[in-house]
């Protein structure tokens, strides 16, 4: 269903308008947060170069690390689904939790209780400040979709994501998502 109002828990998915836009061009986002205040979210389609242990040194799984957006890219953020061994959990939906007890999080990914299958780590957020969310659904930035994945969105990592989703929405989308991603190039 396209056109959905944004809510925790849905997708967000850049617009083919976005392609010159070097954060969010070709995203998937999943909202953490929405409210009066701003939106949060994480990007989901955007894998780094590297993995938790080049971050955390006291982890020794080598779990991905993507790129959660352009705000605090100093910062780890995790979602996950294992809230009943993660303390102080803040429920996005559908069983997608965010945060929690660093510190046991470490642990138990080291006793291998966790793994890549039931969390995600990001460098930074996506973040929006009252209303810019609003605005930018208003110029036709984004598409607003349920996330019909649920908890299973924390394996889905394939960097094609945003061309499945353009392929999906059909219609017009359907000529996006075999584009080339820098038009110019073509």
């Amino acid at each position: 269903m396209v056109g959905l109002k944004p809510k925790k828990g849905k997708l967000l998915i850049a617009e083919p308008a976005l392609t010159g836009d070097v954060s969010f061009n070709r995203s998937v986002v999943l909202l953490a947060e929405h409210n009066e205040e701003g939106s949060v979210g994480f990007i989901l389609n955007k894998p780094l170069e590297y993995n938790i242990t080049d971050l955390v040194t006291e982890i020794n799984v080598p779990l991905q690390v993507y790129n959660g957006g352009p705000v605090e890219q100093d910062n780890l953020y995790f979602i996950h689904k294992v809230p009943h061994l993660i303390e102080n959990s803040i429920e996005i939906s559908d069983g997608i939790y965010w945060g929690g007890d660093f510190d046991t999080t470490v642990q138990l990914i080291n006793e291998k209780i966790i793994s890549g299958e039931d969390i995600r780590f990001f460098l930074g957020y996506s973040g929006w400040a009252s209303l810019q969310l609003d605005a930018e659904l208003s110029s036709k930035s984004w598409v607003v979709v349920k996330n019909e994945y649920e908890s299973a969105i924390i394996q889905k990592s394939s960097r094609a994501f945003w061309k499945e989703k353009m392929v999906e929405l059909g219609g017009n989308y359907l000529l996006w998502s075999n584009a080339p991603e820098n038009p110019s190039l073509n």
